[in-house]
């Protein structure tokens, strides 16, 4: 069996590709090896995940989100190591996921938009270029954690309109100020918890102001991302992520209004990813 895992700080999708060729699909919690250590991790993938492995996995192809540096990589190793002694294990970042979900084998710059933002230049096999991602706190323009940031701000200066502010009030049970400091600075994943917030702009969507908070996210993103890659008007832009999907049609104008060739947007990268490691094991 191979098992092929995208986890973002939100979920974590996992795909078992059986002996006979057939697929199973498990979700879990997401993982985060920056605030999160191994035995962490293993426990959430022996609650969920194990009791549903029939068969010896021999190899394990796990893409997330922090996975960018060697001390990352090896707590997450660790934890799947603990778990699947037999397996090789293979442990990349959430970005060649996205790359090779969206883009396959042609050349392309891959975003990702979801609790967290990231984007890279891919030349059909490898990534050869990349913005910086400065990650929640100085950066992740776009991304859920930044908007629901952005939403949360603005409702404790009083900067919202009104009928919003007392429409946030009726929702969060009259959030204040001491529990949003609390669940950002004392308690762990603090962009999780703020993206839990964008579900507000969604559904008011239709409101000028959550209209132009998430246009504006956008723009900060391309004019920090995309547009500064070499020649990005005659590359296809692709996207994958909850916020790129469910608000594609104001992600689509803002990439109009820049002279962007927008192309693929996918809500998961596991689909792709998949269709990818099929064709690399047919390909052997």
């Amino acid at each position: 069996m191979i098992i092929i895992s995208d986890s973002g700080s939100t979920k974590t999708d996992w795909r078992l590709l059986l002996n006979d060729s057939s697929i199973e699909q498990v979700k879990t919690l997401g993982f985060s090896p920056r605030f999160q250590q191994s035995e962490e991790i293993y426990t959430e993938i022996e609650a969920k995940l194990l009791p549903l492995i029939k068969e010896e996995v021999n190899e394990i192809y796990f893409y997330g989100a922090g996975c960018s540096t060697e001390q990352a990589n090896i707590i997450v190793e660790n934890a799947l190591l603990k778990a699947f002694p037999n397996a090789e294990i293979h442990v990349e970042e959430d970005m060649l996921a996205a790359a090779r979900a969206l883009c396959g084998n042609e050349p392309g710059i891959a975003c990702i938009l979801g609790t967290g933002s990231n984007s890279c230049l891919y030349d059909g096999e490898k990534i050869v270029g990349a913005m910086p991602n400065l990650g929640f706190i100085m950066g992740d323009e776009g991304s859920a954690g930044y908007m629901g940031k952005k939403l949360v701000v603005d409702y404790i200066h009083g900067d919202m309109p009104s009928h919003l502010i007392e429409k946030f009030k009726k929702r969060f049970n009259n959030l204040t100020r001491e529990e949003v400091v609390d669940n950002v600075y004392n308690k762990p994943m603090p962009s999780r918890y703020l993206a839990t917030f964008t579900k507000f702009i969604f559904d008011n969507l239709s409101d000028p102001y959550c209209y132009k908070l998430v246009y504006n996210s956008f723009v900060e993103f391309f004019d920090k991302t995309v547009c500064k890659y070499p020649d990005y008007k005659n590359i296809k832009v692709h996207f994958v992520g909850s916020i790129s999907f469910y608000y594609s049609n104001i992600l689509r104008q803002v990439a109009n209004d820049k002279g962007v060739t927008l192309k693929n947007i996918l809500e998961s990268p596991i689909a792709g990813l998949t269709l990818y490691h099929q064709q690399q094991i047919i390909a052997k």
